[in-house]
């Protein structure tokens, strides 16, 4: 699998985690349970935030 997709499908799923449980702490769990680092973690987190933003504003 490329980066670019294991990428996206963990993106993907904390989107889910986040709008069913919107808390920061929680997410961030969630990022380091799979193994990422802690930049990459914080990374995801602003990722998941914006893309819910743009849903809740729909």
């Amino acid at each position: 699998m490329k980066s670019d997709e294991k990428r996206s499908q963990r993106l993907n799923y904390l989107l889910k985690c986040y709008l069913s449980n919107p808390q920061e702490g929680a997410l961030y769990l969630r990022a380091k349970q799979m193994g990422v680092s802690d930049s990459t973690a914080k990374d995801y987190i602003r990722t998941v935030i914006i893309q819910a933003q743009k849903i809740y504003s729909k």
